[in-house]
């Protein structure tokens, strides 16, 4: 298992996945914009220091009332009922990501009950009250993942062990992916993003520097080149969410869809559906930190970003 790195240039949310779902617009999570995993910084030209802030606070814990009294006032979102690496729920339950807004967007975690027979990692689930509602049939360690939103059927995926500093998945063709700020910690298949060699429904997208396959819940009316997108996972295969910058006609947005390029081609720019514009093929990677194979990996950016 590879271990996942810091997110790589270009991402403008690079640590929150969502499931799509009925509301198949883009999501603005205001929380805790994106929280990809982790900041919305990069070394990358192509990044910009315009992404909100990944964190979300819950204000003063206390202050003063009329009169000069103190008070004390609670978090905005309550902490977390268990760890999800120490899986320190009662027995009988396990620790899952669930939303606790309503929303599509893994964001807090709790204990919740096992079923008898529970399905291990790869076998088909359900979770009952949709893909984010936290509750499946999946065993202890595993998470039901890429739920149809119709029948609430997906497959079971394994959760990471170790911890966060030294993350573990037993399946070598897999990475650790800590997303949604480590709210959501599951062991997903590695893949190219020139080739998009991912299942049918799913794409090849970049999360902490590494590529993995995700679903794509861009929906059928957005995830085309150019339009605007928050999350990972909310641009067509092929595509991903840039940096307004990088992107022609892509202002007043937090990012972009924009096109990978193979920079091994003859003629790079071809795969850059802004060329016109003047979108250059440039690599992904800064120098010195291409992993061994994604020499060719290329992102179409406005040199300018």
């Amino acid at each position: 298992m590879r271990r996942i790195h810091p997110s790589p240039l270009f991402l403008v949310l690079p640590g929150v996945l969502w499931l799509a779902g009925c509301d198949q617009g883009v999501h603005s999570n205001e929380q805790e914009p994106l929280e990809p995993e982790a900041t919305g910084t990069s070394s990358d030209p192509g990044a910009t220091s315009t992404v909100p802030d990944e964190e979300s606070t819950g204000g003063d814990s206390s202050g003063e009332g009329e009169g000069g009294s103190t008070f004390i006032v609670p978090p905005d979102d309550p902490p977390p009922d268990c760890d999800v690496w120490a899986q320190d729920c009662p027995a009988g339950e396990k620790c899952m990501p669930w939303a606790n807004d309503g929303g599509n967007a893994w964001n807090s975690l709790k204990c919740v009950e096992l079923v008898d027979n529970p399905g291990e990692a790869g076998d088909p689930c359900h979770a009952e009250g949709g893909g984010v509602s936290g509750v499946d049939d999946c065993a202890l360690g595993s998470m039901c993942w890429d739920v149809d939103p119709e029948t609430a059927e997906g497959v079971c995926v394994a959760m990471c062990t170790g911890d966060e500093s030294n993350p573990i998945c037993e399946d070598p063709s897999t990475s650790c992916v800590i997303v949604n700020d480590g709210v959501l910690n599951i062991c997903l298949p590695d893949c190219d993003p020139l080739l998009q060699d991912c299942a049918d429904g799913q794409a090849c997208y970049p999360v902490n520097g590494l590529f993995t396959c995700a679903p794509d819940a861009s929906g059928p009316e957005l995830g085309l080149f150019g339009d605007p997108c928050e999350y990972i996972n909310a641009c067509d295969p092929g595509l991903f969410c840039a940096n307004a910058a990088a992107v022609p006609g892509c202002e007043g947005s937090a990012g972009c869809c924009s096109d990978f390029c193979d920079l091994s081609a003859d003629f790079p720019e071809d795969d850059c559906s802004g060329a016109a514009q003047g979108q250059e093929c440039v690599p992904w990677y800064d120098e010195g930190d291409t992993p061994p194979g994604a020499e060719a990996y290329g992102a179409c950016a406005l040199p300018s970003s």
